[in-house]
């Protein structure tokens, strides 16, 4: 396939990139470049020839238009967005800009050259999205498909209605759509600004390690790379207009996993004290949702899609990976927002 990746230089994107370029499919990389966005997570296939690069915002109708038309894509991944929670918060502005008018903008642009080029029935046009449209969950239970949406955020809310928009174009237009909703991701080129690395680097530099509230927020974890191969299988088989929870089946409170992380730290670089020690507990986030799960039986019985990484395991490749490449996350320590404790303008 020729695959146009939006956000292809961000965190889940370059994953997806990554992958599909080594399995032989075609890949056009389209990112805005902004501030989370990195050309190091692709520089492992940079210099292939089934590799492109565009840099153009999502916001950019004519730009968006312009690369349809240079690179006449077989499929669409759409993963470009902004997603840090506590930023939205902070700035909801982007996230609308973004995550809805840029939405709008992609389908646009992806239903014009579709009718144009004859309604070729092998195009897709794949929506990423998130578990957090859901809202927050209790004790029990799990999100499915059929799950109603209930966002808690300006991050959420703006995703959900990306996915609204995505549904309507199908069903409005038959523009042929797969959608997925996934718990959350971690893994290599993770940028630091997201618990898990934000727990490493913090530990590393003998800083505090932020824990919001107690810690008793559950989370279900999703080893990045396990993500990209879930997402790419749901591209090629999923059912048109169907939509797909991508879940890690590994469900554990922040605390829990907090503590784990620097165990693993404990017996990789050693130090006098525990890591666990630089724990501390701050006031928590506005609208922390309290439980997020997914119920992942679809794309297991549709598709046969199962993740291979435990957290246990993935959060050992992702310690080491941050331990031996200093060289990529320390530049990124300097940009805006990043250490910063965001989302308390509420």
């Amino acid at each position: 396939m020729k695959i146009l990746v939006t956000g292809g230089a961000g965190f889940i994107g370059s994953a997806v990139v990554r992958l599909a370029v080594s399995r032989g499919h075609e890949v056009v990389n389209l990112d805005a470049l902004t501030y989370a966005a990195c050309l190091e997570n692709v520089a492992s296939v940079a210099g292939s020839n089934l590799y492109s690069f565009e840099q153009a915002d999502i916001r950019d109708r004519a730009r968006l238009d312009e690369i349809f038309s240079i690179h006449r894509p077989d499929v669409v991944m759409h993963l470009a967005a902004e997603s840090h929670v506590d930023r939205s918060i902070d700035g909801p502005g982007d996230f609308i800009l973004t995550n809805i008018n840029g939405t709008y903008n992609m389908l646009e642009a992806a239903r014009s050259y579709w009718q144009g080029a004859g309604r070729p029935a092998g195009f897709r046009f794949h929506h990423i999205s998130t578990d957090e449209v859901f809202g927050s969950l209790g004790a029990e239970g799990q999100f499915t498909e059929d799950t109603s949406y209930d966002p808690r955020s300006p991050y959420s809310a703006s995703k959900a209605a990306s996915d609204h928009l995505v549904r309507a174009w199908h069903e409005t237009y038959g523009l042929p759509v797969v959608l997925t909703n996934c718990s959350n991701n971690y893994g290599p080129f993770h940028f630091p600004e997201k618990l898990v690395p934000v727990v490493i680097l913090n530990a590393l530099a003998g800083k505090p390690i932020p824990v919001y509230g107690g810690g008793e927020n559950v989370r279900d974890w999703l080893y990045v790379e396990d993500h990209a191969d879930a997402l790419l299988m749901v591209v090629e088989k999923g059912a048109l207009g169907r939509s797909y929870n991508i879940g890690g089946e590994n469900e554990r409170r922040n605390i829990d996993l907090v503590k784990t992380i620097c165990g693993i730290l404990d017996a990789k670089r050693p130090k006098a004290a525990p890591y666990a020690a630089q724990i501390t507990y701050v006031t928590d986030r506005p609208g922390h949702d309290a439980r997020y799960a997914i119920d992942p039986s679809r794309i297991r019985e549709e598709l046969g899609w199962r993740p291979s990484v435990t957290v246990e395991e993935g959060l050992e490749k992702t310690v080491q990976w941050y331990l031996d490449n200093e060289a990529w996350w320390k530049p990124l320590q300097a940009r805006a927002g990043v250490g910063v404790r965001l989302g308390m303008k509420a």
